[in-house]
């Protein structure tokens, strides 16, 4: 498979004068199963047509405009007419309200006997209006999508407070959160306004998890792991199903800083809608460069990373986490050269201080990535630790009269 941009295709040999016998043969037949389809289409007529269109009910007609009016637009309907924001922190803004430990426990959990402070997924169940009112501000900044409360959300997460047992319980909490923000800020006069009127999407966020495949935590034991392929495995699988249950419309699998965590995410996905036998959701995939040498944790290059997942075929793959936006331009540029899909990028609000606080400015995170859109680097912009309502409502309004990044012309050849 190659990867050519729209202003190269006359310009590279092999891919204009140069094709074997194979691609020849290819290209009659991709002709041939063409006429054969218009054939089809002729033969069948208006009620084959009308098999594809069940708004249409049986005896009338409707215009195809009125049709068209009628769909709601789906994701890859939006990235194709602009640059979609996605939202910023959520544990910044949880961090605001000042919450302690009883807070955390509400009343389900006010005997647990171990501390379960900072475990912020919780609070998808036990103060689920403090959830839905961060998203709420988030959609009112211009988010056209917001994630789920569920970045820990995993069996293997959890067994830190010891509540695993809810974790199917947590994933389904936090996209009905996000679900019931969406649903009041589209019934409110604010949906009407600017650019997406009337759609926003729940991505439901699947974080890396606190252990990982790749690495050993024992530095006297490098080929020890602490758990295995099938167990982050069944740990995302049960966390897509509640995903999937509370009615999200995107899977993120975000901040991979081990790509084998992250396999395991893609294979319990397919696997679930396999089980299911339900139409897949599509798929946002996020790395982390963890440091200027432009790798994972993990030790994989950019390009590395991204042939290591290409085959999920995801809707989108980008970068979030770690750097600021000033420190991530250049992978991002990178991997506008190398994805045949869509790009993300949400930096974080610049780098900590010494004090492990952002104090980068909504204005100068805005105006970093408003050079990305005009490059045409990105597809999908927001904003991850130390952002901000204020950060996602300067990076809206910076981007908005930019065209999105075009998709790369991707051509295939039969090998023989």
């Amino acid at each position: 498979m190659f990867i050519v941009q729209p202003e190269c295709i006359n310009v590279l040999g092999k891919r204009t004068n140069k094709r074997n016998h194979s691609v020849q043969l290819f290209r009659i037949l991709n002709f041939v199963k063409s006429l054969c389809l218009v054939f089809l289409v002729s033969f069948h007529g208006f009620g084959h047509h009308r098999e594809a269109c069940p708004e249409r009910s049986e005896g009338s007609l409707t215009s195809a405009a009125n049709i068209k009016s009628s769909k709601m637009k789906t994701i890859n309907d939006c990235l194709k007419e602009r640059i979609l924001i996605i939202d910023g922190a959520m544990g910044t803004m949880i961090q605001r309200h000042k919450l302690e430990e009883a807070d955390y426990r509400g009343e389900r959990f006010k005997d647990w006997h171990k501390d379960v402070k900072g475990n912020n997924d919780l609070l998808s169940i036990t103060q689920p209006q403090i959830i839905e009112e961060i998203h709420q501000q988030y959609l009112e900044a211009g988010a056209d999508i917001i994630e789920t409360n569920t970045f820990s959300s995993t069996s293997i997460a959890q067994a830190d407070y010891e509540l695993q047992s809810i974790a199917y319980e947590l994933n389904v909490a936090a996209a009905k959160c996000a679900k019931n923000a969406v649903a009041k800020f589209l019934s409110s006069p604010l949906s009407t306004n600017g650019e997406g009127q009337g759609v926003r999407f729940v991505a439901g966020a699947i974080g890396p998890l606190n252990k990982t495949l790749s690495l050993s935590p024992d530095v006297n034991n490098p080929g020890y792991r602490a758990v295995t392929f099938d167990e982050v495995a069944n740990a995302y699988y049960e966390q897509v199903k509640g995903l999937v249950d509370g009615g999200v419309d995107i899977l993120l699998i975000e901040t991979i800083f081990d790509t084998l965590n992250a396999k395991a995410a893609i294979y319990a996905i397919k696997k679930y809608f396999r089980d299911t036998k339900q139409k897949e959701l599509p798929v946002m995939i996020s790395g982390t460069i963890t440091d200027a040498s432009g790798r994972t944790l993990s030790g994989q290059t950019l390009e590395a990373f991204y042939i290591s997942v290409s085959h999920a075929k995801p809707l989108s793959i980008g970068l979030n986490c770690a750097l600021g936006a000033k420190e991530m331009r250049p992978h991002i540029e990178e991997l506008s050269q190398l994805a045949s899909c869509y790009t993300s990028a949400y930096p974080n609000a610049g780098l900590p201080n010494a004090f492990g606080e952002y104090d980068e400015q909504p204005h100068e995170t805005a105006h970093i990535i408003e050079e990305w859109a005009a490059e045409g680097f990105v597809n999908i912009v927001g904003g991850c630790c130390g952002t901000t309502p204020d950060h996602i409502k300067h990076i809206a309004e910076q981007v908005k009269n930019y065209k999105a990044r075009e998709l790369p012309v991707v051509e295939e050849e039969i090998f023989a």
